[in-house]
This record gives structure tokens, C-alpha cells and sequence, in this order.
């Protein structure tokens, strides 16, 4: 079964960033237990999309942006390009920025350096690096994170609460409350993960000397299908399972606390305080950095998969740089530029959260772009997504368009 798994679970992995923990430590700190049912919507909605985007890559044998290509005006793929790529500069700068604070809580110094030398590891790291090898090495860092499981056996929780947070939550709507809704939504179903995995699917057939796009050798559907589903729900699943678990930590220390509001890597670091005792700040630190490792290669290598495709340039990863000399130079444009946002007056936990907020703002058009891809057999053939994942996907569709709305009309309509 672990072989199974790939591009799927690295996906999921990928999700649970700096920015993603960022956002839930906030939820949590903020809003107690109030939010996780946000974790329980989500989880079959990202399912789908995923499911939806891997589908694509695997039938087509050809990544997102130029699916999208073929069934969208060339502006409309553009603008769409052009936002992903905007918001995946903006999350990576986040991310580094947010690894920098991380390892200055080690250090007690040098937070811009360390940004600067976390960006030029990971450069060099995807230009002449395999990715497939190094990631083995961080996945097994991202297992840091469990540190937020240990924290649940350390703490007292409200287990009737809990649950309540999780199945019937007694929420007041406000213009923060939105938000933070928005912001889980954008982080856990971020449109930098369908361009991937799609990516990832497409690098798969390539590598593989027998794997041909399923709509070119049918025969291959059956084991191919069953791969992407397992991958995908697991993938998805410790994605949002660490996600409780933060949630779950933060509620119970900080927000018990009576501290509301994360202003520091510092702040969120004391979370796992009750589990990791003086070493709370290693853990912390530890589980940034790895996430973020691991991250930075699918969100710059995401955008690069996009405007690569836009323009028809060699992509992948499995190439060396001067065989796709333009995939590469977007991947160091995206990761040169976010080293800029560190320089900004932004706070780096502030900034991963309203990363995020972009994120589920972009998400919605995109998506709807996915399903009409999906759905369409002179693209997908006979391998049209069926009725469940179609359902699905245009619910979670709706909800991302839906809560982008409400966070946009909440301040006015409860103004009045």
C-alpha cells in the first residue's frame, strides 16, 4: 500500500505548510474549538477536487493550464495563471518568512539571514536535486507535526465541546469569524495543489517506460484509477487530521489561556508547550522548516507548471535546468521574489494567514475551470468524472464561492 502512494500524499503533505499552520494555530487560538467543523466539511470537498485534478493529469497525459487551454479563451487561463502565480509568490515569501522567525527562536538572531539562506537551499536544492529524492528525507521531517497529537495527551479537553466544534458548532457570524473561514477553506483547498498534483500525475506517466495518458491506452484505467483514489483520500486524510490536531492544541492551551490572537512564531511555538516542555521551540521550529521544505518545490514548481504550460516550454522536475531553462527561471523568479515579502513591514504569521485569505479568494474561478475540464468527454473521453465526484466538486465549488461572498458582504450586512 505505501507504494501506492505518491504524488497524492505528498499533496496532502504539502497542505499542512507553514501557512497552513499558521491559520489553523490562529483558528484555534481565536476561536476555541468553534471552527473544526470546518475540517469535517472540508475533507470530502478537497477529496474530490484532488481527485478531480489527479484524473485530469492521468487521462490527458497533459497538466491543468493547458487543459484549461482547450476550453477557455486564452485570457481567461492568463488571468487565471497570472493570480496563481501571484499567490503563490506571496505564500512562499510567507513561508520563508515564517521559517526564518522559526529558526531565530533556536538562534535568538539572524531571522532575515536565515529567510535568505532557507530560499537559496531550496533553490539550489530544486535545480540540481531530484525531487524525488530529497522529498523522501522530508516527508519523514513533516512527522514533526505530530508533536500537536502528543499535546492532545497532555491537556484536559472538553470532550462534549469537542464534538460539538465538530459536528454542531454554536457559532455568531462576524467579519473576523468570516474571515478565518475563508482562510481554512484557501489554505486546506489552495489552488497551487491542483496544478500540482495534476503536474504530478503527468510526470508520472513520463517516467514510467509502460505508463500512456489513460485516454490513449484504456486498459491501464483500472489499476491507475484505484492508485489515485487511495493515494488521494490518504493523502487528504493526514492533511486534515494534523489539521484537527493543531486546531485541537492551540484551543486547548493558548485560546484556554485567554490568549486570542497569534502575533508571533513565539506565540504559536508555546502551544506545544504542554507536550514538548523546553523543547517546544525545537519542535515547532523543526516542524516549519520541514513543512516548508517541503512545500516550496510544489508551490514555485506549481506556478512554473502553469506558465510553462500557457507557453508550451519543457516542464518538470525530472529535468535538469538548462533542458527547461524557462520552467526553471519562473520557479527562482517566484522563490527570488517572495524573499522580498520578508523585507515587508508584514508579520510572517499574519502574512501566512492572509496568504491563505488570497488562496480561497482565486480558489472558486479555478475550480469551476476544473470541473467543466472534467466533465468533458472530447477532452476525458470516456473517463468523464461520475456523478458523485461531480456533486462533490461543484459543492465544494460553491462553498469556496460562497464563503468569498460572505467574507466580502459580512462587514455590511452586519453593520446594518
Amino acid at each position: 500500500m505505501l507504494r501506492k502512494l505518491g504524488p497524492g500524499l505528498v499533496t496532502g503533505a504539502a497542505d499542512d505548510d507553514p501557512s497552513g499552520i499558521a491559520t489553523y494555530s490562529q483558528a484555534g487560538a481565536q476561536f476555541g474549538y468553534g471552527l473544526l467543523w470546518t475540517m469535517v466539511l472540508t475533507y470530502p470537498l478537497m477529496s474530490a477536487i484532488q481527485l478531480v485534478s489527479a484524473r485530469i493529469g492521468r487521462v490527458t497525459g497533459k497538466g491543468l493550464a493547458a487543459n484549461l487551454g482547450e476550453v477557455l479563451p486564452r485570457w481567461t487561463v492568463d488571468l487565471l495563471v497570472v493570480l496563481l502565480l501571484a499567490a503563490n509568490t506571496i505564500n512562499i515569501g510567507a513561508n520563508l518568512a515564517a521559517m526564518g522567525a522559526a529558526a531565530e527562536l533556536l538562534a535568538h538572531r539572524g531571522s532575515h539571514v536565515f529567510t535568505l539562506g532557507f530560499a537559496i537551499l531550496s533553490l539550489l536544492l530544486q535545480l540540481f536535486v531530484p525531487y524525488r529524492r530529497y522529498v523522501a528525507f522530508l516527508k519523514w521531517l513533516t512527522f514533526v507535526l505530530l508533536a500537536y497529537v502528543a499535546v492532545l495527551f497532555t491537556v484536559r479537553l472538553d470532550w462534549p465541546v469537542v464534538a460539538q466544534g465538530l459536528l454542531w458548532p454554536r457559532i455568531e457570524p462576524t467579519p473576523a469569524l468570516i474571515t478565518a473561514i475563508v482562510a481554512i477553506f484557501g489554505t486546506t483547498i489552495s489552488p497551487y495543489l491542483f496544478f500540482w498534483q495534476a503536474a504530478q500525475e503527468v510526470e508520472e506517466v513520463n517516467r514510467k517506460a509502460h505508463s500512456e495518458p489513460l485516454i490513449k491506452a484504456p486498459a491501464q484505467a483500472g489499476r491507475a484509477m484505484r492508485r489515485i483514489r487511495l493515494d488521494t483520500l490518504v493523502g487528504m486524510a493526514v492533511s486534515n487530521l494534523v489539521a484537527i490536531a493543531v486546531m485541537l492544541a492551540t484551543a486547548a492551551t493558548l485560546h484556554a489561556q485567554g490568549q486570542t490572537d497569534i502575533a508571533s512564531a513565539a506565540d504559536a511555538a508555546r502551544a506545544l508547550e504542554p507536550a514538548a516542555g523546553p523543547f517546544a521551540f525545537l519542535l515547532f521550529a523543526l516542524g516549519i522548516i520541514g513543512t516548508g521544505l517541503l512545500s516550496m518545490p510544489v508551490l514555485a514548481g506549481s506556478a512554473a507548471y502553469a506558465v510553462g504550460e500557457c507557453r508550451n516550454w519543457k516542464c518538470g522536475l525530472a529535468h535538469k535546468p538548462w533542458e527547461a531553462p524557462g520552467f526553471y527561471s519562473v520557479i527562482a523568479a517566484a522563490t527570488l521574489l517572495g524573499v522580498g515579502i520578508d523585507w515587508s513591514p508584514l508579520d510572517p504569521m499574519k502574512a501566512l494567514f492572509w496568504s491563505a485569505v488570497i488562496n480561497g479568494v482565486i480558489a472558486a474561478p479555478m475550480m469551476a475551470a476544473m470541473m467543466c475540464v472534467a466533465a468533458r468527454p472530447g477532452q476525458m473521453g470516456r473517463f468523464v468524472v461520475g456523478p458523485a465526484v461531480r456533486l462533490l466538486g461543484w459543492t465544494a465549488t460553491a462553498v469556496m464561492g460562497m464563503a468569498v461572498v460572505a467574507m466580502v458582504l459580512a462587514p455590511v450586512v452586519l453593520k446594518n
